[in-house]
């Protein structure tokens, strides 16, 4: 149970200071010439559509966990404020050198684990 909290919150902090899905705002940097903060933002409002669509086809099916998705979520959606916030303070620079070290970080993870 606290693993699923501990994931939920580490979820929130980086998908709400790097947005969700480091594919998306790869392709919106790169192709749509979005500054990191516009193309982090985006992809939460994007993921956030996917997601809804998502889970209300796993839902029709029963395949929702509900208590495990409320431990994962709210402190994931909580800790999104403290992401935002944070973002909110980096400079357009460092957003994006972090982005690009936590992208490094776990391309060494899954090669290396």
């Amino acid at each position: 149970m606290a693993r699923l909290i501990a994931v939920g919150l580490t979820a929130g902090v980086f998908g709400a200071l790097f947005g969700v899905g480091g594919g998306i705002v790869t392709l919106l940097v790169l192709l749509v010439h979005f500054s990191t903060r516009e193309a982090a933002a985006t992809s939460l409002g994007a993921i956030g559509i996917t997601a809804l669509a998502g889970v209300t086809a796993y839902a029709i099916r029963g395949e929702v966990r509900v208590g495990y998705a409320l431990l994962v979520g709210v402190p994931a959606a909580a800790a999104a404020f403290a992401g935002a916030g944070l973002q909110r303070r980096l400079s357009g620079p460092v957003l994006t050198l972090a982005f690009a070290a936590l992208l490094v970080c776990i391309g060494v993870w899954l090669i290396v684990g």
